[in-house]
Parts: C-alpha cells; structure tokens; sequence
C-alpha cells in the first residue's frame, strides 16, 4: 500500500533510549522512528533466535484502547465480527474492522475482561482506528448508549516471544503460567509493577505482550534482557517471523478491498454473528461465505529461484496473469522462499503449480498450506 509523504518528525517510543544502547539501526514505520535491526545481530539471526530461544520486540507504536460501559458489546459488535457476549472473561481473540463495502479496515485483538474490552490494533491504522471508534461510540452516546472509548496513552507495549519466554516471564511474575493458554490476557505484576499479561504476539512462536506503565518499561524490559535466553529484535525480524507464521500485515496481506472471505479469515466471524450480521458489510461478507464467493484467494506460495517480493505477479502454468504477490521472503527456518499472494479462486487449491514473475524472469512455485512454520502457541494440559 502506498503511504503518502510526511514531513512531520518522526515519533519515539519510551525505549528509544534502551535501544540506542544496544546499537539500534533504526528505520521509519508508521510515522514512528523504530528498530529494524541491532548491532553484531542482523535479521536473519534474531529470526532464528526467536525460534529457538525468546526475544524482546518494542510494539509501542501500537494503538491500545479500551471500551468501557453497559453497552460496550452492543457497540463493538457494529464494528467487529466477533462474538463477544460470548467472549470468556480472560479471553483473547482476533477479529476484523470492517467497513460497508465489505473490506477489511484493520485486524485487532481483543480481549474480555470483566468490566471493559481492552483493544489493541495496529500503528499504521491508529488514527484512523481512533477516529472510526469515538465516531460511532458517539452516535450510540446519542441515542442513549452507555460506552465510552478511552485511549490507553500512558502504558507501552513489548512483546516477549519465542520458546523461553515462559521461563524468563515467570522469574519476575507470581502468575502460574502454565495455566494461562494461548490467547488469554490478565492483570498482573510483572517486575512488581502491574501490567497486562496477553498471551498472545505474532510469530508463531508462544509469548506474550506486555502493557506496562511507561514510566516503567524501560526498567521492566532490562529485567527482561537480564535473563541470558532473552534479547533485542527489530523490525525486520518481525515481519519474516509473521510470515513464516501465515500471519497476514494490514496494508499489504489484507486492506480495506479485501474481503475476509478473500483473505482466508472466514474463521474469524463468529457463529452467532454469521446469523445475526450486524457489523458493517454483514450482507457482502456473509453473502460470500454462504456463496462460497469473491474472485479471489489468499494463499501461501513455495518458489524456486529468486525470492519474489511483493507485486510480484503470479502467472498459471500457460503463462496466464492470474494474480498478484503482497509478502515474500527467502524463509529463514526453511531455507526456501515462500510467500502470500492473492489468486483468481480456480488457482487457490493447494499444489496447484504456478509462476511468478521475478525481475524480469518466471520462476516456478506451487500453492502451499498455511502458516509455513506450524505454529508453537501454549495448551494448557
């Protein structure tokens, strides 16, 4: 997605200062000043690091928001297509912003606690996310409405991720959790500071995110990095993880003209509402799912040669234009490249063979299950 121009400084996080001092090469993100990779460790090692071990990713830059009053579900549920009411207190799941046409206007988690719904949605769409929500909490305020939408503006976000992060969680935290499953969000110190504990982040792997008081996160996240399984990743680790992982990035997987149907996130419609609608472009999405319809797919792509990137184009085995590349990678953990892209719906079975146009030249690459990297998420036993 093009993002226009600005001339308008770039944002810091709480952190810079901490990431300043472990070498930081910074690059801008949605307006923000953030790290992309770090000193003595490049990517493609804090990649793997994160696979094998844990890492700590500032995702500050995100919005945070929370949903107060008797008739915060009513509300949400105009917004989103997940089935709220029925959300378990403690419990996390991940939904869609949509709008009238259908598209999808950002994707969100959101978690059940027991007086309010606490919001986390993405950088690039924060403003626009802020704004869709006070606009629509106040035409509900005037119809009488009790909800209140109120930004979460004094706590920051870090994400601990990867295999050890339990073991490094639990040194500074009274919480049991291997009692705390994958998706689930609590109020607990941290540090013997108190913070929210999601379980939950996007890399596949098993971890956390943390909202913690800004005043304190920097001394939380150096009792973090204190524990020798735990270090620093930036940016571009981040993206090659949620790839592998078949996580989708807003403004490139998944925008405001793609559908969920299209975009392969039927799942995330919940039962009750698939019945009842109600959410903005109830009648398109769930005209496509009972119809099976859309003219597209997005699917996961394995190619040889040079690693497409996207806009790649994706031509069928006759050298037909069939669809376009929206990520790519070569895959650090399986030393192949792999990638999403949207297809016309008769190309999107799986093994399908196809070809996708890489600097002037077709290399070859067949449809392929999602996520790449089987997904390592906490079940409590």
């Amino acid at each position: 997605m093009a993002r226009a121009m600005s001339t308008a400084p770039l944002r810091r996080t709480a952190l810079y200062d901490l990431h300043v001092a472990h070498g930081a090469k910074f690059a801008p993100f949605a307006g923000w000043d953030m790290p992309l990779v770090y000193d003595g460790q490049g990517a493609l090692d804090s990649h793997l690091h994160t696979r094998r071990h844990a890492s700590v990713f500032d995702v500050s830059h995100m919005l945070q928001t929370r949903i107060v009053g008797r008739d915060r579900h009513r509300f949400l549920e105009r917004l989103v297509v997940a089935d709220l009411k029925e959300l378990p207190v403690g419990g996390s799941t991940l939904s869609l912003f949509t709008n009238e046409n259908g598209g999808i206007e950002d994707d969100t988690i959101i978690t059940q606690h027991q007086d309010s719904l606490y919001v986390v949605s993405n950088a690039g769409c924060a403003d626009k996310d802020l704004a869709h929500l006070q606009h629509h909490a106040a035409a509900l305020q005037r119809e009488g409405a009790d909800v209140d939408v109120r930004r979460i503006d004094d706590h920051s976000l870090v994400a601990l991720q990867g295999p050890a992060s339990q073991a490094a969680l639990e040194r500074l935290t009274g919480l049991d959790l291997r009692q705390m499953p994958f998706m689930t969000g609590r109020v607990a110190d941290v540090a013997g500071i108190p913070c929210h504990i999601a379980r939950s982040g996007y890399t596949g792997e098993d971890g956390f995110e943390l909202s913690i008081p800004t005043a304190e996160v920097a001394s939380v996240t150096a009792r973090l990095l204190e524990d020798p399984a735990v270090k620093l990743a930036g940016l571009a680790a981040r993206d090659s993880l949620r790839l592998e992982a078949g996580l989708c990035l807003y403004g490139s997987d998944i925008d405001a003209t793609t559908t969920p149907v299209e975009a392969g996130l039927v799942w995330t419609v919940g039962k009750r509402r698939r019945s009842e609608g109600g959410f903005l472009g109830a009648d398109v999405i769930l005209g496509q799912i009972a119809s099976k319809g859309g003219l597209r797919r997005r699917v996961g792509l394995v190619s040889e040669g040079a690693p497409a990137r996207a806009g790649a184009r994706v031509l069928s085995a006759d050298g037909e234009d069939v669809g376009v590349v929206t990520s790519g990678i070569p895959a650090p953990s399986l030393g192949k490249n792999v990638a999403m892209a949207y297809v016309k719906k008769s190309f999107s079975k799986k093994d399908t063979p196809l070809k996708i146009k890489v600097r002037g030249r077709t290399v070859d690459a067949v449809v392929a299950k999602m996520p790449f990297v089987p997904a390592n998420y906490h079940k409590v036993q």
